[in-house]
């Protein structure tokens, strides 16, 4: 068994789409018109044939009380995994990412947490 894909939900599809492509550096898989959204799935640039990310609208009420409730409570909405944590951080600074949690060591791991600004908080991890 494999992990194929996962999900985030976002308050605004396109929105969403030009940050996670445009600021993050994911690259736009699959972008199929489903009624008033889209099924639209990012990978990594450098895995492409990876796990995909679904960028899945918050519409439904439980999905934007969800996504409402672990946003105010500090509660980052997935991981992602970088090779240079401070590299990173500051490449994203640069861009302008509000960061909640600047890089911070953690026994053998280093972890940081931003705003995706799409409704989600989203934490970086260097192993």
């Amino acid at each position: 068994m494999n992990i194929i894909m996962t999900s985030i939900f976002v308050d605004d599809q396109e929105k969403a789409l030009r940050f996670y492509t445009e600021t993050l550096g994911f690259v736009k898989k699959q972008d199929v018109p489903m009624g008033k959204h889209r099924w639209i799935t990012l990978v990594s640039p450098d895995q492409q044939d990876g796990t995909e990310l679904l960028l899945e609208p918050n519409d439904h009420p439980a999905a934007k009380a969800y996504q409402q409730k672990i946003y105010a409570d500090g509660i980052p909405a997935t991981m992602f995994g970088v090779a240079d944590m401070q590299k990173e951080y500051n490449r994203l600074v640069e861009q302008g990412v509000k960061f909640t949690k600047e890089p911070t060591k953690i026994g053998d791991i280093t972890i940081a947490v931003f705003d995706d600004t799409c409704g989600n908080l989203i934490q970086l991890i260097q192993k």
